[in-house]
């Protein structure tokens, strides 16, 4: 794979030598316009970032991330690395995916969640990726509830230094520490040259799913840095109070004090919850459980341009779209949508593969059916 240009070294070249950071994704990925969902939304220019295939293994929005996660790990000198998703993560997978293609082992604790088909497919393939699957909690509704999970995860951290003599290097969820943040950085950075390459017009609102934060956090950072004047949206997609303005900005400031002090080019900055737009009335009444709204908008883009979104994130963060713009807030605006959904197809890869080698708490997500919403 051609190596590819990292905006964020190239800009500041102290941060190459203070990060580590292993080549993982195929970059820039794509702004692709819309015109026939544009035409059907009344948005003149409407495109996607097209992260969906920013690696070849498996895309969407974590690679960028764990290209400076497990670049850290391997640095740590770690042989495994641990980390934390509901039951069917795209987090999850591409981790043990990509650790597994770094030299390193993967450990998933793994929370109860809404049954849908992609749980199945991604159970599977991080069973094929020799990821090591454990369930635990009962679900992402409660503080209380996160704090067993991670005693549970701190648990089997100790266990496995008290047998290897080494601990297994924490990703966070969503790998959204300042480190995967960064990932983020890059990426908006990398927009930015898009932009000034006459690939795309500045947009004005750059909509994204919000689940652990990394993402938008990245995202507006490096655009502020960028010069850019577009807005992100954040469109969350957890429920409860793990996400909100306070803890996006608190983020955003710890990524960009490891930047500058990676760095001292790299400039502080101040940031308020008045420099974006966080939207909480498209999350539903539960983490990945389907909305109406939001699998309105999967069929409306799969319809008008033959992209497949999820019901679990994309496409609620589309029907915050789709209603913007119906109420005539889009209109005469430059908008991206920021796709953060796997579209790598891996389905020989997990072809002959027995869900009965999984642990048995995952069992159910086979021989139950899905949530109503994904039977449609």
């Amino acid at each position: 794979m051609e190596k590819a240009i990292i905006p964020l070294f190239v800009r500041y070249t102290g941060l190459r030598e203070r990060l580590e950071h292993v080549p993982l994704c195929e970059l820039p990925t794509p702004a692709q316009r819309l015109d026939r969902l544009g035409a059907r939304l009344g948005i003149t220019n409407l495109y996607m970032k097209r992260d969906d295939i920013s690696a070849r293994a498996y895309g969407g929005n974590k690679p960028r991330k764990l290209e400076f996660l497990l670049g850290d790990a391997l640095r740590s000198g770690a042989s495994h690395v641990i980390t934390i998703g509901a039951a069917g993560s795209n987090h999850a997978l591409a981790t043990a995916i990509y650790a597994q293609q770094v030299g390193l082992k993967s450990i998933s604790m793994l929370m109860p969640q809404p049954n849908a088909r992609y749980v199945e497919r991604n159970l599977l393939m991080e069973l094929g990726s020799g990821a090591e699957l454990h369930c635990c909690g009962t679900g992402l509704h409660s503080p209380m509830n996160m704090q067993l999970v991670y005693a549970a995860t701190m648990i089997k951290t100790t266990r496995h230094r008290l047998r290897s003599g080494r601990s297994p290097r924490m990703i966070p969820p969503g790998g959204s520490s300042p480190i995967g943040t960064i990932g983020f950085v890059n990426a908006a950075l990398e927009l930015a040259d898009q932009v000034a390459r006459g690939e795309l017009q500045e947009p004005d609102y750059v909509y994204v799913a919000c689940g652990t934060l990394g993402t938008a956090a990245g995202l507006i950072l490096g655009l502020r840095e960028a010069g850019l004047s577009s807005r992100v949206v954040a469109v969350k997609v957890v429920t409860g109070p793990f996400v909100g303005p306070a803890k996006m900005i608190r983020l955003i400031e710890m990524t960009n004090h490891l930047l500058h002090s990676s760095d001292a080019g790299f400039p502080e900055l101040l940031f308020s919850a008045a420099d974006f737009d966080f939207r909480d009335e498209w999350c539903g009444k539960q983490y990945a459980l389907f909305t109406r709204e939001g699998m309105e908008a999967v069929r409306l883009i799969e319809e008008s341009e033959g992209i497949q979104l999820d019901g679990t994130y994309t496409g609620k963060t589309l029907a915050a779209l789709v209603d913007d713009a119906r109420r005539g807030k889009l209109r005469d605006k430059s908008v991206l949508f920021w796709n953060t959904l796997n579209s790598r197809d891996f389905s020989d890869s997990i072809l002959d593969a027995d869900y009965r080698n999984l642990p048995r708490c995952f069992h159910r997500y086979f021989e139950e059916p899905p949530q109503p919403l994904d039977r449609d």
